[in-house]
């Protein structure tokens, strides 16, 4: 009988384990109807930003149209990111929920990266992409996606999008973060403020000195 209740005290305490984590690892729920950012504070704090006053607060802090323009992809990736988070639309503060859009030159790439803080979901728009995404384990689960598929990309694990037809791609995007974050893992590892020692990224990369400091030339502000 002590065994029983010492099984039991084992499983709700783990229970409430599971529970607490994973309400750590999500946006907070909020605690009022709304809670539009009030961005000229410039302050984050810890569960978004501060609340605009109740007074000042109109229909116009819920809409955002900035999705609806298919984004520039001259540059040297061929792709466009257009973000609709809290930064850019401040009535999703303390909602837990953003979006965005992706658009792709033919051949473009959306390079390898991360969202630490989201899982992300895609729609595609228009024409056909390689996506996929790398586990913990080194494994890579990749699939070519159409007009109209939906793909999904788990919370935090490195992923990338490639226009593999002959014209234009877009996507939709989804988070379940208001912010998500972006680390490109190029940039991240070559173009950083200030930057990593070239002895790491050569060790790493089984490349020379000569070839970090060439590859980081890439990543310099222009």
């Amino acid at each position: 009988m002590a065994r029983m209740k010492e099984t039991a005290g084992l499983n709700i305490l783990w229970v409430s384990l599971t529970l607490m984590i994973l309400t750590v690892f999500a946006d907070p729920d909020p605690l009022q109807d709304l809670c539009v950012a009030d961005m000229a504070t410039g302050t984050v704090k810890v569960n978004g930003f501060i609340c605009k006053e109740s007074s000042k607060v109109n229909a116009s802090d819920f809409k955002f149209s900035g999705l609806a323009k298919e984004g520039s992809t001259n540059n040297s990736v061929g792709s466009n990111v257009t973000a609709a988070n809290v930064l850019k639309f401040a009535g999703l503060n303390t909602l837990g929920i953003s979006m965005g859009r992706a658009d792709f030159a033919p051949g473009g790439v959306n390079p390898p990266h991360t969202h630490p803080r989201a899982t992300e979901i895609i729609f595609v728009l228009k024409g056909s992409l390689e996506v996929g995404f790398i586990t913990t384990s080194n494994m890579l689960y990749s699939q070519i996606v159409k007009k109209g598929d939906v793909f999904v990309f788990p919370k935090a694990l490195v992923h990338f999008q490639r226009n593999v037809g002959k014209g234009k791609a877009a996507v939709l995007t989804a988070f379940n973060s208001q912010l998500p974050g972006t680390q490109s893992i190029p940039v991240t590892l070559f173009g950083s403020t200030p930057p990593i020692d070239d002895a790491v990224l050569s060790k790493a990369f089984h490349i020379d000195g000569g070839e970090v400091e060439k590859i980081k030339s890439n990543f310099k502000p222009k």
